[in-house]
């Protein structure tokens, strides 16, 4: 019997069976993959997009495979939309929320210089006000749930420089990750944000395409193979390098983690 209870409570420690998760933009990238991993560890999910007809899409898919997860419109920068989006996370789960994951965020690549005031608003609408202001939302339920878990997905600027990239490095990771884990952790909250490097999503291909409107001032398809040619490991990650962490910092296993910014980058951040 001892041994059957120690078994039982090893399985628990990488199980999320029972457990309740909203991620921002996950209908694509490497937001769709976390939903997913997340999903298939047995947490009952909720996602958010834009795109309306892209969330149909992935719901008849995942309704296919028989995850547990249902999706809504949300535009997480505009703040009307937020405080919808909590009001309809806490009648979902009854007021009680175990896992936040801040996926959102938007890229530029462009000179400081040439930043206009309404592409500055619009990424810290998006990458900084929306993390923040989802986290204050969403605190009441991850209290709740005695064991609140929120994930920031950021990027490797935030802890190292990038030319053309300048406003992006204004993001989740120093601004909340790690204020909030130290005055979270008495409510038996954790915080921690995951800083992925070149990673081979949509946005990747946006920027070796040259057609993003969001891509100006530099050669983007020679921004890519630069960026991976300065990684130790010559290649960019996949987003099976991200999700899989994701779901670890979200287990039992990982309880004892909070206040990190863990950059996933091939060794770029060290080179």
């Amino acid at each position: 019997m001892m041994a059957s209870n120690s078994s039982a409570q090893e399985t628990g420690r990488w199980s999320l069976a029972g457990a309740t998760a909203l991620v921002t933009g996950g209908s694509k990238g490497i937001g769709r993959a976390i939903v997913e991993e997340l999903a298939s560890f047995g947490a009952t999910m909720h996602t958010c997009a834009r795109n309306e007809a892209t969330l149909n899409s992935c719901l008849e898919e995942w309704s296919a495979k028989k995850l547990s997860i249902t999706a809504s419109v949300c535009d997480v920068s505009a703040r009307a939309d937020r405080e919808a989006l909590a009001g309809r996370v806490a009648a979902m789960f009854d007021g009680k929320l175990d896992i936040l994951v801040n996926n959102v965020g938007f890229l530029f690549l462009k000179p400081a210089v040439n930043v206009t005031p309404e592409e500055l608003s619009r990424v810290m609408a998006g990458n900084l006000e929306s993390c923040f202001h989802l986290s204050q939302l969403m605190h009441p339920l991850l209290k709740t749930s005695g064991k609140g878990n929120v994930v920031n997905i950021s990027g490797i600027s935030t802890v190292t420089g990038f030319p053309s990239l300048p406003i992006c490095a204004f993001c989740a990771a120093k601004v909340e990750t790690l204020s909030l884990a130290v005055e979270w952790a008495s409510d038996r909250m954790r915080v921690n944000c995951i800083a992925p490097g070149v990673i081979t999503t949509h946005l990747v291909d946006d920027c070796k395409s040259g057609n993003n409107p969001h891509v100006q001032g530099v050669t983007s398809p020679d921004f890519v193979q630069e960026e991976i040619a300065r990684t130790p490991m010559r290649r960019a990650g996949k987003p099976e390098e991200v999700w899989s962490l994701v779901a670890f910092l979200c287990m039992p296993a990982a309880a004892y983690i909070t206040g990190q910014i863990i950059c996933i980058d091939g060794g770029r951040t060290l080179s």
